[in-house]
This record gives C-alpha cells, structure tokens and sequence, in this order.
C-alpha cells in the first residue's frame, strides 16, 4: 500500500504509479545486521525483549522474595516489588520518577507474568507489524508513564506493577490503526480490537485489577499512535524523527533502571 495515497500497488514498485510517490523499503521491513540476526524474528523483536525483561525481572524477585522468607514465585511480596520498582505515590512523589517506567516491567506472580506475557506475545507482535519497531516501543513506554501516572494518582497508597498498562496502550494504538484507515479493512481492525478493550475493562473489573493503569494506558496508546500513524518509506523525516524517538525511550528505559539499580543497593536492602 502507498504510504502517500493508499492505494495498492505491488512489492514491485519503486514509485507509486497513481501519485508518483517514492515508495522505500517499510521501516518494519528494514534489516540491520547484528550478532542476533536470525535468532530474533526481525518484525517481532521488541516484543521478544520486552518478555525477556519482564521474565528476568520476575525471576530475580522471586528469588529475592523466597531469600527474604516473605514469599515466592506464585505470590510475590509487596516489600520486594516496592524494592524493585513498584509504582508507589508517596515515593514517586519524593522524586523518584522512574518507577512509572520499572513498575511495568515487575509482576507479581507466576500466573500475572504468565497471562501478560500470553498477550504480548500476540498483541505486541501485531502492534509491531503495523507501526513498525519505532513507533511501538514509543507507544508501550508512553502507555506505560501514563497508565501508572493514572495509577498513582487514582489509588496513591497502594503499589502497582505489571505490563498491562502497556498492553492496553498496544490496544489503543490498534483502535487508532482502526480509526485512520478508512474502508472495509480499517473498520474490521477497529471492531476486533474494541472487543479486545471491553473484555479487557470486564476483567479490570475484578478486584484485584489496576482499572485506573489500564486506562490510562489505554488513552496514552491512543493518542500516541494516532499522532504517529504507520511507516513510510525508509527515508522519510519522519521515518528519521521516530527513530529518534525510540532512541531516547530506550535511554530513559535505561535510565530508570539505573536509577532503580542505585536506589536497591543504597536504600531498599
């Protein structure tokens, strides 16, 4: 499809016969050799990361949390999550910040990490096809700030963890897929995905949910996505722009789990 006027053409192609656009390889599609390539499916790689992370994260506080005596893998403590990042108002109002980003990393348990991890494996691969490696992790940490945002301002005592506030962004981002392409194919992506958002909000209603992260995750998602739109061809400025953006996400990723690095081995223990 022509990223300028939308119409179909052939993987052919090198200018849009209908509007003489330049058409380039997708930034999805692009390859860059590195000591992984061939082990991690290109179009799929955040995804398969950010599950690494997530699963590092929660074997490393389960261990700490049964070295502790106060729990284990199938019901991570409080005290430990707080440790290692937990979205936390009163802390975060003390200034530390990063926590909006570690808390989405940390899950409480096997069966959290286990039903999180299921959907991002299928939402957050198609998320990717469709925005491309840039754009999605942008969108999953800026649903992430705002989901726990949303979170410690809703509940401000009570901690909060886990990548569903992410995940609600990717069905935010896919919503707004759904709403700027028009025809058939656009509203068939929007109505799939609606129904995911009201499953997801009836399951939100339980308990022992986070419904104010999921929410706000899902309107960071959103409104991201929507601003951002999908790839063009490789060389265009906002193919430039967004690669930029993801740069900085991955640094202050980085960032804050240094920040949380610091504070664990000065403060927590």
């Amino acid at each position: 499809m022509c990223s300028n006027c939308r119409a179909f053409i052939t993987t052919k192609d090198r200018v849009c016969p209908y509007c003489d656009q330049p058409v380039g390889p997708r930034a999805i599609d692009r390859r860059n050799p590195s000591p992984i390539a061939g082990i991690i499916p290109h179009a799929h790689f955040n995804t398969l990361v950010i599950l690494l992370i997530n699963f590092g994260f929660y074997l490393a506080t389960s261990l700490y949390s049964m070295n502790a005596g106060r729990g284990g893998a199938m019901n991570i403590d409080t005290r430990t999550l707080i440790d290692f990042g937990a979205c936390f108002a009163p802390l975060i109002a003390a200034g530390q910040w990063w926590r909006l980003v570690t808390a989405g990393f940390l899950h409480g348990g096997l069966f959290h990490i286990l039903m999180n991890s299921w959907v991002l494996f299928d939402l957050g691969a198609v998320t990717e096809e469709f925005f491309g490696q840039s754009r999605m992790y942008a969108i999953y940490l800026f649903s992430t700030i705002t989901g726990f945002y949303a979170s410690a301002w809703w509940h401000p005592m009570v901690p909060s963890i886990g990548a569903s506030a992410a995940l609600f962004g990717l069905i935010g981002a896919m919503i707004a897929f759904g709403i700027r392409e028009r025809g058939e194919a656009g509203r068939k992506i929007r109505g799939f995905y609606v129904r995911w958002l009201i499953y997801g909000l009836v399951f939100s209603l339980l308990g022992f949910i986070d419904m104010a992260a999921h929410v706000g995750g899902l309107i960071g998602g959103f409104c991201l996505a929507y601003i951002a739109g999908t790839p063009r061809w490789e060389g265009a400025w906002q193919e430039k722009l967004w690669r930029g953006v993801a740069w900085v996400s991955v640094a202050l990723t980085g960032v804050c789990f240094l920040e949380m690095y610091l504070w664990f081995t000065h403060f927590a223990q």
